[in-house]
C-alpha cells in the first residue's frame, strides 16, 4: 500500500465531503461536478486496490488478511453506492448521502492505511 496514495484519497474524500455539505446546505442536488469526484475517487480506489492485491501476492502485508480485504472491499463498493442513492435521491438528501458515503471512505482508506502498517 502507498501511503501517499492514502493520503491522496483521504485529502479527495474529504473535499468531496466539503462540496456534498455546501450543496446540501444550498437546498440543491446532487450534481455533475459530485459525480465525477466520486469517479475519480473510485478510480483512485481501484488503483490503491490493485497494490494492495499486488502486495499481498508477494507476501507482504498484515497478520489480519481478513480484516485488510474486508475494509477493501467497503471502500470499492461504498462510492459507487452513494452514487447511485444520490442520483435517485433529487432533492438535498441526495448531497447528504454523498457526503456520508465519502466521509465513510475517509475514515476506511486511513483504516486501511493503519491495517497495513501494522500500527492498530
Amino acid at each position: 500500500m502507498i501511503g501517499p496514495l492514502a493520503t491522496g484519497l483521504i485529502t479527495l474524500s474529504l473535499v468531496i465531503v466539503l462540496i456534498a455539505v455546501v450543496t446540501a446546505v444550498r437546498n440543491r442536488a446532487m450534481g455533475t461536478v459530485l459525480l465525477v469526484a466520486l469517479g475519480v475517487l473510485e478510480l483512485g480506489l481501484l488503483v490503491q486496490a490493485g497494490f494492495v492485491i499486488a502486495g499481498m501476492i508477494r507476501g507482504e502485508g498484515p497478520d489480519e488478511t481478513a480484516t485488510l480485504i474486508g475494509y477493501l472491499a467497503g471502500t470499492l463498493v461504498i462510492p459507487p453506492a452513494a452514487a447511485f442513492l444520490g442520483l435517485a435521491e433529487r432533492s438535498r438528501w441526495g448531497a447528504v448521502v454523498i457526503a456520508v458515503g465519502s466521509f465513510a471512505v475517509c475514515v476506511m482508506v486511513g483504516r486501511l492505511l493503519q491495517i497495513w502498517q501494522g500500527t492498530a
